[in-house]
C-alpha cells in the first residue's frame, strides 16, 4: 500500500499501486486485480476522479511509447501514458502540433481523453475528444474494445469524458492539426467590468483562435480582468524563451494564498499586466501553460490543500450567474489568485459526461479552510443549479450528487457502459459504486 493524492492535495490515502508498462501484460493485471482499480496518470485532476482509496491504482505512465505517426497526414498512434509536453516538442518541429490541449501539458493522452480536456480554443475546434479517431479500451472482464467516432460510436461517446470508468484506455490515435511553427501572435486587452469582458468575447470568437482571461475576484460582481487571445503565426526562425523552471520547494505551514496576500497580489498582477498590454509574439509554452515554470506550484496552499471550483452556465443568464459568484466569493474573503474567465463555443459535447457545454466558465482555486470553505460552495452551487449548469468533473472533490445528476443529463445512458471492475472516490461519492 502506498499513500497517493492528486493535484488538490485534499487527502493521502493508501492505494494498491500497480504499475502498467508493457501492453502485452495489461489485460492479465487489469484483469486479475484483487481490488477495484482505476487507470491513473500523471495525477492532475484536482480531487478524486484519479483515486481509489484502498483500491487499486494502475499507472499508465509506463505505457510512454509512440507507436506511428503520418508526417503526410497528422495522424498520430501512441500509448495512452505518453505526455501531451512529449507530442508537442516531437510534432512541432515537424509542422504539426495538438488541436487542443488543457492548461498543463504535463498530462497523459489516456487523462485528456477521460477527461475530455478542453483549452482556449472551444468555439472554435472544441475539445481533446473531438480529435481522437480511434482508441483501446481494456475491460476487466478481458474484452479489449476498439471504438473510434465511426467505430462502435457509443463505446467511444461513453469513453470520451467517460472519467477512465469503462475500462482501461491503453492506445489512441489522434489527429494532429498543421502549424507553421511554436509562435502565437497574441494581445492582451484589460477590461474593467463583465459588460466589457462579454463584448471583447463575442467580438474576439470570429478572428481569434485562442480566447481566455484572468479575473480578478476580490472586486466583487465588478469583474475587472484581463483578456488574452492569440492566433498560431509564421514568424520564421526563433529563438525559443530558456525560461528557468522554479520549483516551490515545500510545503508551507499555512496557505501562500490567504485574504492578506489576496488583494495586494490581485491588485499587482492587474496593474503589472495592464501596463504590458498590446500585442506581441509568444510562445506556445507560456501561453498555454503559464503555470509549468513553477513546479509543484499546489504546495504553496499549505498542508489542507486545495479545491478548484470550476463550473459552465449557459450563454444567456452567464452573466447574472458569473456576476452572482463573484459577489460571494469576494464576501466570503477567500480567493483565488488564479481566476479564470472564458467562453465555450455553440457546439455540443463528444462525450457523455464531457464538460464542455455552450456557454461561459469560472474556474478558481480555494484553499482548504474546512467548513467555511464548503459553505461558500453551497451557495456557489445554488448559483449553478438555478443556471442549469454543471461542474467539472476532472476538479471536483465534493459536488453533491443531486447537482452531478441535474448537471448531466446523459448519466443513465452512460451507466450502460460502465465497467463494474472498476471504481473511484468520485464514482462511489456521485455514482453509488
Amino acid at each position: 500500500m502506498k499513500p497517493v493524492t492528486s493535484w488538490g492535495r485534499l487527502s493521502a490515502d493508501p492505494h494498491h499501486v500497480v504499475g502498467l508498462n508493457d501492453p502485452s501484460r495489461v489485460k492479465a493485471l487489469v484483469c486479475h486485480g484483487t481490488h477495484p482499480g482505476v487507470a491513473h496518470g500523471m495525477g492532475r485532476s484536482y480531487g478524486d476522479v484519479c483515486l481509489n482509496s484502498e483500491g487499486t491504482l494502475w499507472v499508465t505512465t509506463g505505457l510512454d511509447h509512440f507507436i506511428a505517426f503520418d508526417d503526410s497526414t497528422g495522424r498520430l498512434v501512441c500509448e495512452a501514458g505518453v505526455l501531451l509536453r512529449d507530442i508537442q516538442r516531437q510534432v512541432i518541429p515537424r509542422g504539426w502540433i495538438l488541436p487542443v490541449t488543457p492548461g498543463t501539458q504535463l498530462v497523459t493522452v489516456g487523462g485528456a481523453i477521460a477527461n475530455d480536456v478542453h483549452g482556449k480554443n472551444h468555439h472554435v475546434l472544441g475539445s481533446f475528444g473531438d480529435h481522437v479517431q480511434n482508441l483501446t479500451l481494456v475491460r476487466t472482464d478481458g474484452e479489449i474494445i476498439q471504438c473510434g467516432p465511426h467505430e462502435r460510436p457509443d463505446w467511444f461517446a461513453a469513453t470520451v469524458g467517460g472519467l477512465g470508468l469503462t475500462g482501461v484506455i491503453t492506445q489512441a490515435e489522434i489527429q494532429l492539426r498543421r502549424v507553421s511553427g511554436p509562435w502565437l501572435d497574441t494581445e492582451t486587452v484589460p477590461y474593467a467590468n463583465l459588460d466589457e469582458f462579454f463584448r471583447l468575447a463575442d467580438y474576439s470568437e470570429a478572428d481569434w483562435e485562442h480566447t481566455v482571461s484572468w479575473i480578478d475576484c476580490i472586486t466583487g460582481g465588478g469583474g475587472r480582468g484581463l483578456f488574452m487571445r492569440g492566433n498560431p503565426t509564421n514568424v520564421g526562425d526563433r529563438l525559443a524563451p530558456q525560461g528557468r523552471k522554479l520549483t516551490m520547494p515545500m510545503v508551507p505551514p499555512v496557505s501562500l494564498v490567504n485574504r492578506l496576500s489576496l488583494r495586494p497580489f490581485n491588485m499587482a498582477y492587474y496593474q503589472l499586466k495592464k501596463w504590458q498590454a498590446g500585442r506581441a509574439i509568444t510562445h506556445y509554452e507560456p501561453f498555454f501553460y503559464p503555470l509549468d515554470n513553477l513546479l509543484e506550484w499546489n504546495r504553496m496552499y499549505g498542508p489542507k490543500g486545495f479545491f478548484q471550483y470550476q463550473s459552465v452556465v449557459p450563454r444567456e443568464v452567464g452573466q447574472d450567474a458569473v456576476q452572482a459568484m463573484l459577489k460571494e466569493i469576494a464576501r466570503s474573503g477567500d480567493g483565488s489568485f488564479l481566476a479564470v474567465l472564458k467562453t465555450f463555443g455553440n457546439r455540443q459535447p463528444v462525450g457523455m459526461l464531457s464538460f464542455p457545454q455552450p456557454g461561459v466558465t469560472l474556474a478558481l482555486d480555494f484553499p482548504n479552510h474546512g467548513d467555511r470553505t464548503h459553505k461558500l460552495f453551497e451557495r456557489l452551487d445554488a448559483i449553478v443549479r438555478e443556471a442549469k449548469g454543471r461542474i467539472y468533473l476532472a476538479k471536483d472533490a465534493r459536488m453533491p450528487r443531486e447537482l452531478f445528476e441535474a448537471g448531466y443529463p446523459r448519466l443513465a445512458e452512460f451507466m450502460k457502459y460502465r465497467d463494474p471492475g472498476i471504481s473511484s472516490g468520485l464514482s462511489r461519492r456521485l455514482m453509488g459504486s
